[in-house]
This record gives structure tokens, sequence and C-alpha cells, in this order.
């Protein structure tokens, strides 16, 4: 819901910091895997009980996604950038929440594996709408930058980061927050699955 604006108002930022990066010598692919090795980091930092430091590295981790973007745009996109960064990121969302259940299994648990349930259906209508978009040659008005059909919903990338800095600073809170952003996930399916099906008549 809030990615179009985010993105926007971090453009140019991005586009800025992707420039020396250019400069510099470096690729998105490599930002694009850098920025998941700090994901995972934070998913075992967060796994040990260390929640501040897993959000660092959370943060840091959402940066290089960020940027890697930036940089292939400066330079030439391609469809294994495109293809390497959102399966990347899909395991990167799954981790995290992960991380919290290995974190207190008694406690945290069930509501990661409600979470991560609610995630295989905002993933499946994201990446089976991007499908169907592609074979019949429709692009997005609303994210054009991107390498395929972004279809939007009430929880995007934005709000999940949004959840996982609040998981991260009141851990104890993590079953009321992943159940409350499990319930926005179905929602947004459904919506989604509403929407694709009117859209694919």
């Amino acid at each position: 819901m809030l990615d179009r604006v985010v993105q926007q108002a971090l453009k140019p930022l991005l586009a800025r910091a992707a420039t020396g990066l250019v400069r510099g010598g470096v690729g998105a692919d490599a930002l694009t895997f850098t920025g998941f090795g700090l994901g995972l980091a934070a998913a075992t930092a967060i796994a040990l009980g260390h929640f501040l430091t897993g959000l660092a590295l959370l943060l840091l981790s959402r940066l290089m996604d960020g940027l890697d973007g930036a940089v292939a745009r400066a330079t030439t996109p391609t469809d294994r950038g495109g293809f390497l960064d959102i399966t990347l990121d899909f395991l990167f969302y799954a981790a995290i929440p992960l991380a919290f259940a290995l974190a207190d299994p008694a406690t945290n648990a069930l509501p990661a594996a409600v979470l991560l349930a609610s995630f295989i259906g905002t993933g499946s209508s994201f990446l089976a709408f991007a499908i169907v978009a592609a074979q019949r040659g429709l692009t997005s008005t609303a994210l054009p930058d991107k390498s395929f059909y972004f279809l939007g919903g009430l929880t995007e990338a934005t709000e999940t980061l949004a959840a996982f800095v609040a998981m991260c600073l009141w851990p104890s809170w993590f079953p009321q927050i992943a159940y409350g952003f499990a319930a926005l996930c179905a929602l947004t399916t459904a919506l989604r699955i509403v929407w694709g099906y009117r859209r694919f008549r």
C-alpha cells in the first residue's frame, strides 16, 4: 500500500548513491547477494535473541535491496537480476518469522507458522498475477521501473518491513504482531484473487 510513496520519496537518494557505486564498479547482483547475506545474518541474530542487532542488520539488508534496483537502472537491468532479486527477497521474508520461532519456540512457533502461511498467499497471488500479466503484455503503471508487474495490496514490502521492525523492538509482542499482520496478509490475498479474477476475464 505504501511502496509507491516510499519508493518515490527515496528514488533521488538511491539514484545518487547508485551513481557512486557504479563508478566504483559495484554491480547490482553483488548488492542483491550482500543484502540477502545481511538478511540471513539478521535472522541468525534474532534466533539467538539479539533482537536489536537483528534489527540493524535487517535495515542494512533492505538498504542493499533498494540500492540493487537503483544500480540496475543506472546500468542495464537484466532478467537474471530481476529473478534473483525477487527470489532472495521471498527467502528473506520467510527467514525472519522462522528466526522468531527459533528464538522462543513455545511462544512464537504457532504465530510464526500462521504468518508464514499468510506469506504463501500474498506471494503466490503476487507471482501468479505477474506471470499472467507478462503473458498478456501488461505493465504496471504504479511501479513501471520494476522488472515485472508488481500487484499492490495492503501488505507490501514497506508494511512487511514495518512489522519486522516492530517485532525486533518489542519481541515479547511477536505473537500479537504476527497474528495481526497475518490477518492483513490474508485480506490482501483475498483482494488480489478477486481483482485478478476480474482483470483476467
